[in-house]
């Protein structure tokens, strides 16, 4: 009888040939017999291009991570390998079968107590790109013990170096109900550090497209992160799965397409801008460039003059302010509502005038001139300034939503002689979308991913929920790891801002990413900063990954170093994080040190796998080994204590294997 390993080693060899023959017949299509013009062969060879790209074979990732084996009763019996993307033999049967599809689910959700028709799963085990072991579950077999599998366990503690991976060989069943919820409804992920919410909202992007390829090709997806650094780390995700067209984008790209963002708000400032009260300010703004009609208006058609009086003009422009469509739409609509009481006033004289009439009216000097002084354009970036530069407009248009201490804050000291001039912040830039978004539509996409959302404002969620007003929306964050004074207070109120109040929320509690002592430690913070959220309990045991080390003042810096070089006997990758005020001071130490680093979002190298990290951008990151300076410090270089607290338990909770935290300065009292 064959040895099983070998047996499976041969079917990856064929799978990979199988593979290689695919990218092949598509390399191989000639297209210029079957394109008419130019236009068709571009479209079709940048097609064939990235079909060439989906199908390549990455040698250190393994082509297929299971097999089932099904029942004799169902399935007719057969066998299944489960991989990241379909492969196929030349008569067209399936060598691999994609993760996504449906026979694959039970690979994800079987069990002992529901064995889902499943005689045998089977598990691989990768060195490199070489199959080197494998481990099976007979689920039908009433007298096999349930137990943990090791090589899963081995794959969730693989160490991390460069770009996140993917977890499609480690998708949890609890995970699995979340990627491969449906479409149309909308989904918003609580989970605490490591318990993977991040994966499963890329996963379900690629589910999705897998599922609804089709209307998801022409309405387009888009995953959104807090910054590069993070969208830098997660970007090999998707392509590892075979979708090469997903857009990664941060709010302020979103947002910052009308003017450049060249300034900052003080905190004070920022939190009115970002208050869901600056919509209606926006909203009345918008408005108080319609003026009603005092005039008659006399339109000359040939030899006879047609006349509409003021008090009609008053009603067509009070008739679509009542409706309250987008302000763009009105104008438009507008000519052809003044130009069709023309029309009324031709038919009862007895005359047949027909749509081209209508149009030439609406066209005419005479409407326009009604049109332009009665409802004349609004340039969305230009309202913002005049909203921010005149204190008596802002009251104006704020009278009942914010007062005087409000629009002090937000006014600006010296105001820019013009939107070029203006150094725009990003708060700026979401009232600038926000307006333009009253004048025309934003297009919707079919599907958003927003990560990290638990520190967006209200009118950040209001600039996302328009990406995405006739999609549908993956919403993922953590309450606990809010740290902008603006952190979101609760789901219901974030998804009411962003449009969907009524996505289901779903909650991740089990930690597959930090040691359980590590975990244990950070959640120590949580009744003091987020009373009430579920504490993650932590698969994974691993004694000794943590170390306290008290430090003299004196030789701080030098103790970090040598704790990161310590790290660095280790596999995998190292992060340093520092409050901000002592990364420069930690960079010298480590120059004077000959200790090379990178910077959050380069990749690590052979010549350094040590990242020296700010702890404001060390949301969303980890590394194998982490070495923490100063927690104080981190606590300290906040506005108040609780979103300190916060950002220190964002801080702690980012080592996958080990964490080794210094001070000098007492620990806070919040961590016992």
């Amino acid at each position: 009888m064959p040895d099983p390993l070998s047996s499976e080693r041969a079917h990856l060899a064929a799978s990979r040939a199988a593979l290689r023959a695919m990218r092949e017949d598509v390399q191989a299509l000639d297209i210029r017999d079957v394109t008419a013009n130019w236009v068709n062969a571009a479209v079709l060879s940048a097609q064939i291009e990235e079909r060439i790209k989906a199908l390549a074979d990455l040698s250190h990732t393994p082509l297929f991570f299971g097999r089932l084996d099904y029942l004799r009763t169902t399935q007719e019996g057969q066998s299944f390998y489960i991989g990241r993307r379909h492969v196929h033999d030349a008569d067209g049967d399936p060598m691999v079968v994609d993760w996504r599809a449906p026979v694959s689910q039970p690979f994800y959700r079987a069990s002992k107590k529901d064995p889902r028709d499943v005689a045998l799963r089977r598990r691989f085990g990768y060195t490199g790109g070489e199959l080197t072991a494998y481990e099976d579950e007979h689920l039908s077999d009433p007298a096999e013990e349930e137990r943990a599998s090791k090589l899963l366990q081995a794959e969730i503690e693989r160490p991390r170096v460069g770009p996140m991976r993917d977890i499609v060989a480690t998708i949890q069943p609890e995970q699995d109900e979340i990627v491969r919820s449906g479409l149309s409804g909308s989904v918003c992920v609580q989970g605490g550090p490591g318990t993977g919410k991040t994966a499963v909202g890329l996963h379900r992007v690629a589910y999705l497209l897998y599922a609804h390829r089709e209307r998801l090709a022409r309405t387009g997806t888009l995953v959104i992160g807090p910054n590069r650094s993070f969208l830098h780390y997660i970007e090999q995700v998707l392509p590892a799965l075979g979708e090469l067209e997903v857009r990664q984008a941060t709010v302020d790209d979103l947002v910052a397409t009308r003017v450049e963002v060249r300034g900052a708000d003080e905190a004070a400032a920022a939190l009115v801008k970002g208050d869901a009260r600056m919509a209606e300010v926006l909203r009345r703004a918008v408005r108080s460039h319609v003026t009603l009609p005092t005039e008659p208006l006399m339109v000359v058609r040939g030899s006879r003059r047609w006349r509409v009086p003021a008090y009609e003009l008053e009603e067509i422009v009070a008739e679509l302010l009542d409706r309250d469509i987008r302000y763009g739409a009105a104008r438009d609509a507008l000519p052809q509502r003044i130009a069709h009481a023309v029309l009324v006033r031709m038919e009862q004289a007895g005359e047949a005038p027909d749509d081209r009439v209508q149009d030439a009216v609406a066209r005419s000097a005479a409407v326009k001139a009604v049109v332009k002084a009665v409802w004349p354009a609004v340039d969305p970036a230009k309202l913002v300034l005049r909203l921010l530069s005149d204190a008596e407009f802002l009251a104006e248009h704020a009278d009942g939503l914010l007062d005087e201490e409000e629009r002090k804050a937000i006014l600006w000291a010296k105001p820019p002689r013009s939107v070029k001039s203006a150094r725009w912040s990003a708060a700026d830039a979401v009232l600038i979308d926000e307006a333009a978004d009253l004048v025309e539509r934003t297009p919707s996409l079919g599907h958003v991913v927003l990560d990290e959302a638990q520190d967006l404002s209200p009118m950040q969620y209001r600039a996302v929920g328009r990406r995405c007003s006739t999609g549908s929306a993956t919403v993922l964050g953590d309450l606990a790891q809010g740290t902008t004074p603006w952190a979101t207070a609760s789901w219901a109120e974030a998804l009411a801002h962003l449009g969907k109040p009524d996505a289901v929320v779903e909650e991740l509690t089990a930690g597959f990413r930090v040691p359980r002592e590590v975990i244990a430690y950070a959640s120590r913070l949580l009744p003091h900063m987020s009373p009430g959220l579920a504490e993650v309990r932590s698969v994974r045991e691993s004694p000794g990954s943590l170390e306290i080390v008290p430090c003299g003042a004196d030789d701080l810096a030098a103790s970090v170093v040598a704790a990161c070089r310590a790290a660095l006997r280790h596999e995998g990758s190292i992060g340093l994080i520092a409050a901000d005020a002592r990364v420069p001071v930690l960079a010298e130490a480590l120059r004077e040190a000959d200790l090379p680093w990178l910077s959050p979002g380069e990749e690590t190298t052979a010549a350094s796998r040590l990242t020296l990290v700010p702890a404001s951008l060390a949301k969303g990151l980890e590394y194998d080994y982490v070495v923490m300076d100063e927690p104080a410090a981190i606590v300290d270089g906040e506005p108040d204590e609780r979103t300190g607290l916060r950002r220190l338990y964002v801080a702690l909770t980012r080592a996958v294997s080990g964490l080794t935290v210094l001070h000098a300065a007492p620990l806070p009292a919040q961590l016992g």
